[in-house]
């Protein structure tokens, strides 16, 4: 008489089997780490600063964090996605070239500046991508050569124009008002005046937010992060991925390029060396890992926001403004750590 049959035993070890608690989720966050380091510094000014808690300061503490944040989104996602992008800086100035001296030297409506300016900009971020998938060379070389590129170009094609290192005005000219109204306008909430690009950065936070954690797309920015080879030989499209948010990182470049132009009518032809540094840097003190598969865009609004109080903050206490690339080193470097020590302990809670 044969033995009963018994059901198989499944393998405890097995962690898709374990049950997870909310304090093994909560650690496994992202953005756990910034956070917490945003909840420090904002005590530390309103402890310092007198001025730092009025309306007016909280206003401008969000512009700040609103013109980095605009930019940390995509490249948040390009990280996750395991790429850098090193021409996101100068970009910026160069949808702002596109837009002004088209409009001017063609005698065009702002709109159709816009329009052109849009289309190069996306046409730079494909081919950032298009070379990487086809050459397989690291993101760091192309994209610091597309930064080089693009300075060049910055700076020669808006002298050889224009005869000086700046474009003309365009204030007067057709579009102008409903252009500013959409990128560089102000807003009163609440007695408080907020700068339009405040809602332009919550609303790519959200945006970004739902592509990763509630489409497909998101799935696969984590998996061609987290290993390309595998997310390849499980369907993954890794190359229209990756040519993808290189192209975000371009089209955000575009929205912070005509708040740049709308803001001052003119535009320096040498801006924006070095932001792309300080889009890196909010994006990894809001969590992400330098190698990819991991992070979030809700991190990188809270690094930026960081920034914001960071920058203003300083000033606010009445402090060297030198200093300021101290304190961003050195958070970096701490919010590096901490999460670092938050996923160490993400992984050894039950």
């Amino acid at each position: 008489m044969s033995a009963p049959a018994t059901a198989p035993v499944q393998d405890a070890s097995d962690e898709r089997l374990a049950h997870r608690s909310h304090l093994r989720r909560l650690l496994g966050r992202p953005e756990l780490g910034a956070v917490v380091g945003a909840v420090a510094v904002f005590v530390f000014f309103s402890t310092v600063a007198d001025s730092f808690l009025q309306a007016s300061s909280l206003s401008t503490v969000l512009y700040a964090s609103s013109t980095i944040g605009i930019m940390a989104v995509p490249v948040a996602l390009l990280m996750i996605g395991g790429e850098f992008d090193l021409s996101a800086g100068v970009m910026v100035t160069s949808a702002a070239l596109v837009s002004s001296m088209f409009s001017y030297q063609m005698t065009a409506n702002v709109w159709v500046g816009a329009g052109v300016s849009l289309l190069t900009m996306l046409a730079i971020g494909f081919f950032n991508g298009f070379v990487l998938t086809r050459t397989k060379l690291p993101s760091f070389i192309i994209t610091l050569a597309t930064f080089l590129m693009l300075t060049g170009l910055n700076l020669g094609f808006t002298k050889l124009i224009s005869g000086t290192v700046s474009t003309k005005t365009i204030g007067d000219m057709e579009g102008f008002d409903s252009a500013r109204a959409v990128f560089a306008s102000h807003l009163t909430i609440g007695g408080v005046d907020l700068q339009v690009t405040i809602l332009w950065w919550l609303g790519l936070v959200a945006l970004a937010t739902w592509v990763l954690l509630r489409t497909r797309v998101g799935n696969w920015i984590f998996a061609v992060g987290g290993n390309a080879d595998a997310a390849r030989a499980v369907g993954v499209p890794v190359k229209s991925t990756k040519i993808g948010l290189y192209m975000a990182v371009a089209f955000c470049a575009w929205v912070s390029g005509q708040h740049l132009l709308m803001s001052y009518d003119v535009v320096q032809s040498g801006e924006g060396v070095g932001n792309e540094l300080l889009y890196i840097i909010a994006a990894v003190i809001g969590g992400c890992l330098m190698t990819g598969g991991y992070g979030s865009a809700i991190g990188s609004a809270v690094g930026a926001f960081i920034f914001g109080m960071t920058s203003k903050g300083i000033v606010y206490a009445q402090w060297d403004p030198d200093w300021f690339k101290f304190f961003l080193g050195a958070m970096l470097l701490l919010a590096t750590l901490l999460n670092a020590w938050v996923r160490k302990r993400a992984e050894a809670t039950k």
